[in-house]
């Protein structure tokens, strides 16, 4: 909430001659999915100052909810580019449609034929079968 407050001021700022001391927030409130079961496309145009300047960037993901989206995102850009979040402006977020993914890594998982593997899998043996050596390695195949 500090860091929401925190933006909302600095954004405020440029857009209008507003000051803290001249302004009051009235509420904060986070903004909560109506359905956080199913997973969504989520776009983010953002602008970061990096070690040498300012980017603008899109980046996509796959999520619950926004928030979840833009949690990702300040991960992934705090370990891909050592932005940290106070460098970070979001510009605009929206959820994609499927047609209009562009990232590769997101389009991979939009096919509705999509498997998920599981290739070395050790079955739990019972306690009164356990031993501590067995002559034999353990079958990973099914």
């Amino acid at each position: 909430e500090v860091a929401a407050r925190s933006k909302f001021w600095y954004f405020l700022s440029k857009l209008r001659r507003v000051k803290k001391a001249n302004g009051q927030i009235l509420t904060c409130n986070e903004l909560i999915e109506k359905n956080q079961r199913i997973v969504k496309n989520y776009g983010i145009w953002l602008r970061y100052e990096s070690r040498t300047g300012t980017h603008n960037m899109y980046k996509e993901y796959r999520e619950l909810s926004l928030n979840a989206a833009v949690q990702a995102m300040y991960n992934d850009l705090a370990g891909r580019n050592r932005a940290p979040p106070r460098g970070i402006q979001i510009i605009r977020t929206a959820e994609v449609k499927p047609e209009s993914v562009k990232r590769p890594n997101i389009q991979m998982f939009l096919n509705k034929d999509i498997k998920f593997p599981l290739p070395h899998r050790v079955m739990r043996v019972e306690k009164k079968y356990k031993t501590t050596f067995k002559a034999q390695r353990p079958n990973t195949y099914f």
